[in-house]
């Protein structure tokens, strides 16, 4: 096992949610179904979206009550505007989010009939969040009850958070990057879906088997020393292994539309209530309820649950509703 660099700060009243990660411009197509390799499609629609796993993630927590801090970047762009508009509405504090010089982060996403999407991201300013950027937001990760980190910056700077962090270290890492192995070692939970545990797993455990099974993949992970494992498993739900044990969590029955974001709504969800105090079981069983709200509309952040909207209850067929108080 590879233990954990970061130490508790004795006495510290940690509180809120701050997410270190990517904000990105989502160029969002829908077509009938994904194209074949040299095949061109005619399209259905073009729309320009915000979007970026981090600042997916810090909306979908402010959304749901949680207090939240974003450090990143943006271009000098036009996207930048766009990329942003939602965390501002959300109420994300974003004083650690730096202008630099060239482009926005893009996301090129493609939607298909069916609700599944494929997605190709272009960094741009995401690649300025290092750790010297981080480091300038030392107390401020350092007073956070919940650290949220991601695939979709350098790994250098997830590294960095990690080791200021005080509180709860939450790692979803997506997409699956050469990361220190003490900083997965710090995750609690770590959150991946079965393709990148798989991928994860090639790294930690360089020519062993790929995992048999999704229970395989969370075993091995925590067999590794990995604190607490969160494997998403769409319309299945999720599985969750820790010190306490492995359950399943099923999900909602519903009709998706978009699948694009809804792994970042529920993680942002998950961090709200971890950051509120709930256990982890408990913020799972939240967070597969978000998800599943999140793929009943098209897009990413707009499709995302606010306080007091009905959630999706497991076995039914929801219509999305919205609280009247918001748009």
């Amino acid at each position: 096992m590879i233990p954990p660099t970061k130490a508790p700060v004795v006495g510290a009243v940690l509180s809120g949610v701050v997410v270190v990660g990517s904000i990105n411009a989502d160029q969002v197509t829908t077509v009938m179904r994904h194209p074949l390799p040299g095949e061109t499609l005619i399209g259905s629609s073009i729309a320009i979206l915000p979007g970026g796993k981090g600042a997916n993630q810090a909306v979908a927590a402010a959304q749901l009550g949680a207090r939240v801090s974003m450090v990143g970047a943006i271009g000098q762009d036009a996207y930048a505007q766009s990329a942003t508009a939602i965390l501002e509405t959300a109420h994300v504090d974003l004083s650690a989010v730096r202008a630099v010089d060239g482009p926005t982060g893009l996301a090129v996403i493609t939607v298909a009939a069916d609700g599944e999407n494929t997605i190709i991201v272009i960094p741009g300013a995401n690649a300025a969040v290092d750790a010297e950027a981080v480091g300038r937001s030392a107390d401020l990760i350092a007073g956070a009850a919940v650290v949220v980190l991601q695939g979709e910056i350098p790994a250098a700077a997830s590294a960095a958070a990690a080791r200021l962090a005080s509180g709860r270290v939450v790692l979803n890492l997506a997409p699956v990057i050469d990361f220190d192995p003490a900083t997965i070692a710090a995750a609690d939970p770590l959150i991946v879906n079965e393709h990148e545990a798989a991928l994860l797993l090639a790294q930690l455990t360089p020519g062993s088997p790929s995992p048999a099974s999704d229970a395989d993949a969370v075993a091995r992970l925590r067999e590794w020393g990995v604190t607490s494992v969160v494997l998403t498993r769409g319309a299945l739900g999720a599985i969750i292994a820790d010190a306490e044990g492995t359950a399943a969590v099923a999900s909602p029955v519903v009709t998706a539309v978009d699948s694009s974001g809804a792994g970042d709504a529920f993680v942002g969800a998950l961090s709200a209530r971890l950051a509120a105090g709930d256990g982890l079981r408990k913020a799972v069983e939240l967070a597969v309820r978000v998800g599943a709200f999140a793929v009943q509309s098209r897009g990413t952040q707009p499709s995302y649950p606010h306080e007091g909207d009905a959630l999706p209850e497991i076995g039914t067929i929801p219509v999305p509703e919205k609280n009247e108080a918001h748009p």
